[in-house]
Parts: C-alpha cells; structure tokens; sequence
C-alpha cells in the first residue's frame, strides 16, 4: 500500500505535528534511550495522548502502558520505535496494521554497519513502502518540535532549556547536530525544529526541510549535510525558501574530497563533487557556511527582518585599528566600504570630537561613554548615507556602562530602518543577552561580524537577481537528426559539431578527410590557413598525443601533416580506432576558454566555463552552473572566473563581448538539459574569443543513453 503524494504529505505533517504518540519498547527507566521521550514529553508538557508500549508494565509515568501495538485504544500520529533492530521491520508491520503512518525509528544496527546492516535497511525502507508508513531515520536522534512541544528524541539537547524560536534545523548527524543545536540556545536564538535524518532510508533531508520551512513561525532554516542523494530535491527546496522569503544555511562536510571521476572530457575531470555542490546551492540562492559558528553567525544576522538593500558597509568604532581591520576583511567579502557623501560627513562634523574620525570608518574614540549621544549621533548619520546598506559597531568591555550601552544600541535600532549589527568585544554575558533579547544582532570579533554583514547582503542581493532574472529558457529537446547515428561514446566531431550548431552555438566548421587526397581537397575548400586533428574514438584529449597541427597553408605540409598524426596516433596507442584526420579552418580569437557539460549523478547536467587551453586542469579557474540557466546566470559565471579581468581587454587587446559568450553558455545549458538522457559529457576546448564574438574550434562529445536501461 503505497501512500499517494498527497497521503504521504499528510503523514509527514502529522509525524511533525502529532495529536497523539505512541513510544514503541518504551522504559520505566527514564534515563535510558528508550525511556528519555517519555522523560521530555510528560515534562515539557506534550499536550497531545501519549501511548507507552511494552509488555513489561502497566504503567509508566503515570501513563498507561499497553502490551502491545495492537491494544492501542488509537491509531496515534506518531510512533517512536525503539527496539531492537531485528525487531524493528515486524514493528513497522504492526504500526500498519494499527493504522499508524509515520515512525521515528531510533534503533542502529542497519546501513551504518557495512553490507548486512545495509540489505538489514533496505529491507526496511522497502517494508515501510510497502505497508505504507513514512519512516525518519533509523539510526537517528529523532526531532523536536518545539512549538507544539513535540519531543520524539533522546538527543541530550531536549535536557535543557528549548524554548522555540524563528530557526528550523535538520541535520544528517545526530551527534554534530546536537553540538550546533546547543550553540543556538547559547546564543538564545531558539530552535523552533530540531530534527536528525539519520540514516534516510526513507524520509530525507531536502523533504523534511521542505514541511519546516512552510511553518510560518520560521523565519530562516539551516541543514548540516554528509552526503546528498537526490539532487533535484535540494534545488526545488531551495526555490520554495526564495519563493517563501526564508533563508537556507548549509554547512556540508567533504569540502576538499577528491570526488573526480575518471572522464574523457575537462569538465569531467574537474567537476568534483564539492564544487559543483557549492556552485548549484548558490545559483538557486542558498548560502554556505564552512562550520558550525559561521553557521550560527549566518542565522544570527538572518534572523533579523530588515534587508540589505546593497553591499556598502558602514563601520563606526571606538578604535581606529579595528576599523581598518574591518575594511580589510570587508573588501575580501566583496563588501565595499565607501566613502561618506557630504550631508553625512557634514552631520557628523557637528557631533564629533576634534580628535575623531568622521569619515567611513568613524572612530568615535572613546568620549561616547561621557557623551552618549556622541555614538547614537554619529551612527545615525553614518546610516543616513545612501551608499550604506549595513552597519557595525565595535567597542570593547565596557562592563561598567551596560545599562547606558543598551539604551544607546536601542535608541540607534528605533532610528534607523537598515540593519546595524554590533561588535562587542570581550561583552559582558548580561550585555549580549539583553541586545538579543532586543533583536539585536551582536558579535564578540570584528570579522566575525563583518563575515555576517557580508552574508546578509549576499542573500539579499541572491533574492534581487532570482527576482529579476528572467524565466528560465525553454529546455531544447535532443536533435533529431541525425538520430540513427547515436552510439554510446565518444562521437565523431563532424555530427557533434553539426548538433551544436543546430541548437545555435558557435562551432567552426569542420570535415572529415579519410585519406591524404580528401584532406587536400578540403585544404582547398577552405581557401586559407587550417588546422589537421586526429579523429578518434578512443583519443579525446588529442595534444597529448600530438594529435593537433596548426597553420598548413599548402599542399604538401598538408600530405605531411597527415600521415604525421596518423602516425603518431597509432605510436601512442596502436589499438586505437583512426577515423581519419579533422580539417578545420583557422579560427581568430585572443581570449581562449573552456565550455563543458557533464551529466552529475546528484544534480543532472552541469555547465562550466572556465580558462582554456591546455592548461585548463592545472589553472582549475573553472565555474559550474546547473542546466538550464539564463543570460543573466551566464553572464555571473563570467563574473566568478579569476581571469575575468581578461575579458575587459589587458595589455592593449581588446575587450570581448560578455554578452555574446553569455548567450552561448545559455543556448549550451538549455541543449545539455534537452540531452540529459543522452549526454554523459560534453567538451569545447578551447573556445575561442575575439572581436566577433566566441566559437567553439574543438568538440569532445560522450554518449550513453540512459534510456536503454529502462
């Protein structure tokens, strides 16, 4: 009986919003695992029936204790499974059977224990399936939520203080979870939604993230991730969060793994795991955080509900060296911190002292504590200015002046509309529970606040661009002719060539000579100077084998050039299919790129672009974006690659258009996402770029259609 959509929506709505509990293999000890929800659910006041069971005991708590599933007076929303794992798949059976839908399942001993666990977990997903029950881990800590006072954990989190708050966190592990759990409530931010996935084999991140961040008491949302497995999953809850006006937070681990695998193509070969992860989660809007206090000094600024309406930072400081420390770390944020206009400087020309700063940053010096005015005034006027979009504050200690330093930080909230975050260095712990306690943003390092300020502006400039961006462009479907020659593997370049061209991307002709005459003739054909490539099948990157000759101009280096390459092409791999030699005209550009596809396993077919050439790998100067995207995400992508500078033209040469190589990126990706049963990996090596425009003057095509596998 496997649950519809819409069934299986409401049992994950009801697992995370019960009426009702039941514990399966619940302890009157309250301190064991199986013991502890019943602990948490009686003492935070769980306002819905809980429903112990085990054989055991009448009675635990003060509860009714029923022996088995069967005798439970109610199908509850909920069951909490903890038993044995050989116990746990004739335990789902009994929760159908009751007409319970939704299980956490606490119990290890599955997919984290190596082969058996794994067929053990497989086994269970698939009963789950079957009997139609919608499962969270196992292997899992299992969730809280706290609105509703829903305690289904053992996680020593639930032993403390959960007070609910605007921040809903799913986490892959139980352990690490917890420690990031723990660190909000030290930071009194509040956890509406505490929930650890566990092992998945079922219920997985992207969908149980999904029903949190349509709670309206949510405001932001954030996830710790160790492995991702559906991809499209990810992408279409990071564009509910736009759509809702909700932040996503991530922290992954694997940052640096080495997840290359083995391909024909550049793109293949350079589109690890993590990059493209961190490229697709920021073209859909989500931000990343490199650990778990990043990850809190991400949510703390993103809880706050005033925008940042642009990058320019406003720094007002008690110590002039923090304030050129700021700037420093602000511009490498990509933060500017830009200078005062005059009615600004004018405002705080009349309230600073003499021996201040009055331009960006202000050192207010420490006066402001004899004149509190001093600061409010001065912040003020520092926000007034129109090329400042966020503000910090940095002093330190002060611990004698608390009371004086809130109503300051207050009165400075109530008179400005753009966020200002405060850097209290060494704060007393009462001075930053009340500024939070007020909505106030507060740090205890400058870039750790400036880090947050450039978060906040990245997210919102993130929600302008997806706001503005045009509709993505209509998938291109798979050319139809011509389709009788599809093989899986590598594609000959005239047909590859002759595709792309048809979907409208730049390719300089080509031609197929099989013999020294043909080639000859198509020297001839092409009136000029051209270029001799070996065509193989089984030799893609061909300058490796020197399987590429430039600039023949005449009938002889052209016979030459031929029986060169065939020669060196079978030298270097004597089993190697030689299809002949490619005939190319030269092709002009002083801008050469890379252009790629690779169909990813997680998220679908991926573009990059990149500086080309040969050293294309080495350089690594590379940018990925999922299929399909548009101009406008095109022209960012040139905008990330170091050697962007390139392209506005250095050492006299010229600039190239942007716009142009913008719109073959776009025309490629929505043809890559028209071939995504096809294409395994695609790459146009080097792209050349000149006054006219860019064209493609090398094709590395792979096959494999996946529709043959059923």
């Amino acid at each position: 009986m496997t649950l519809s959509t819409s069934d299986r929506a409401d049992a994950v709505h009801r697992m995370l919003h019960p009426r009702s509990i039941a514990v399966i293999g619940a302890s009157a000890d309250l301190g064991k695992i199986n013991g502890r929800p019943l602990k948490h659910l009686v003492e935070k006041g769980f306002e819905g029936r809980i429903l112990p069971v085990n054989p055991k005991y009448r009675e635990i708590a003060g509860l009714t204790c029923y022996p088995t599933i069967e005798s439970l007076p109610e199908a509850a929303d909920l069951a909490v499974v903890a038993v044995p794992a050989s116990e746990v798949i004739a335990t789902i059976e009994a929760l159908a059977a009751r007409g319970i839908r939704a299980a956490v399942v606490f119990s290890s001993g599955f997919g984290e224990m190596g082969a058996e666990g794994r067929a053990h977990e497989d086994a269970l997903a698939q009963k789950a399936r079957d009997c139609g029950v919608v499962l969270c881990g196992p292997n899992c800590l299992g969730f809280v939520n706290a609105f509703d006072k829903v305690y289904a954990t053992f996680s020593q989190y639930a032993d403390g203080e959960t007070s609910a708050g605007p921040i809903g966190f799913v986490t892959q592990s139980g352990a690490f979870g917890t420690a990031i759990a723990a660190l909000v409530r030290q930071r009194g931010l509040g956890l509406g939604y505490f929930i650890n996935t566990g092992n998945e084999a079922d219920l997985a991140f992207s969908e149980l993230m999904g029903k949190v961040v349509e709670d309206l008491r949510i405001r932001v949302v954030a996830g710790y991730l160790e492995g991702l497995g559906d991809g499209d999953a990810l992408v279409k809850l990071a564009e509910r969060c736009q759509a809702l006006g909700k932040p996503l937070v991530l922290t992954k681990v694997g940052r640096m793994a080495a997840g290359a695998r083995a391909a024909a193509s550049h793109t293949g070969a350079l589109a690890v795991e993590d990059a493209v992860f961190d490229a697709v989660i920021r073209q859909y809007g989500v931000l990343r955080a490199r650990n778990e206090e990043q990850m809190l000094d991400m949510l703390e600024v993103l809880s706050q509900p005033r925008a940042a309406e642009g990058n320019g930072l406003g720094i007002a400081t008690q110590s002039g060296g923090a304030g050129v420390m700021m700037a420093d770390r602000a511009e490498e944020v990509g933060l500017s911190v830009p200078e005062l206009g005059a009615a600004a400087r004018a405002r705080l020309a009349e309230v600073m002292p003499a021996f201040g700063a009055a331009g960006n940053p202000v050192d207010v010096t420490g006066q402001f504590v004899a004149r509190p005015e001093l600061l409010s005034e001065s912040v003020v006027a520092l926000m007034a200015d129109p090329n400042v979009h966020v503000g910090i504050v940095w002093l330190q200690l002060m611990t004698a002046h608390v009371d004086k330093l809130v109503r300051i930080f207050e009165e400075i909230q109530s008179r400005t509309t753009k966020p200002v975050l405060v850097c209290w260095v060494a704060a007393p712990a009462e001075a930053l529970a009340r500024l939070r306690g007020l909505g106030i943003v507060v740090y205890t390092a400058g870039e750790r606040a400036v880090e947050a300020a450039g978060a906040l502006v990245r997210y919102h400039a993130m929600r302008r661009q997806l706001a503005s961006s045009a509709s993505k462009n209509p998938p291109a479907a798979a050319p139809r002719s011509p389709q009788e020659a599809w093989r899986n593997g590598v594609q000959g370049t005239v047909p590859a060539a002759a595709w792309l061209s048809a979907a409208g991307i730049p390719m300089a002709p080509v031609a197929l000579a099989a013999n020294e005459d043909e080639a000859v003739a198509l020297w001839r054909a092409a009136g000029g100077k051209v270029a001799l490539k070996i065509e193989s099948p089984d030799i893609t990157h061909k300058t490796e084998v020197g399987g590429v000759l430039l600039n023949r101009d005449d009938e002889p280096s052209v016979r030459e050039g031929f029986r060169q390459l065939i020669a060196r092409a079978s030298a270097a791999d004597p089993r190697a299919r030689l299809h002949g030699v490619v005939v190319q005209p030269m092709a002009a550009g002083h801008v050469e790129l890379v252009m790629g596809v690779q169909r990813d396993p997680i998220f679908g077919m991926v573009v990059m672009v990149g500086s080309g050439g040969v050293l294309v790998e080495v350089l690594k100067d590379v940018v990925f974006r999922r299929a399909p995207f548009d101009q406008d995400e095109a022209l960012r992508m040139l905008g990330e690659l170091r050697m962007g500078a390139l392209l506005d033209g250095v050492r006299g040469r010229p600039a190239v258009d942007r716009e142009a190589i913008a719109s073959m990126l776009a025309r490629l990706s929505n043809w890559a996402f028209g071939m995504a049963p096809v294409l395994a990996e695609l790459d146009l090596n080097p792209v050349l770029v000149g006054t006219e425009g860019p064209v493609a003057v090398d094709c590395v095509m792979v096959f494999d259609d996946q529709r043959d596998r059923g």
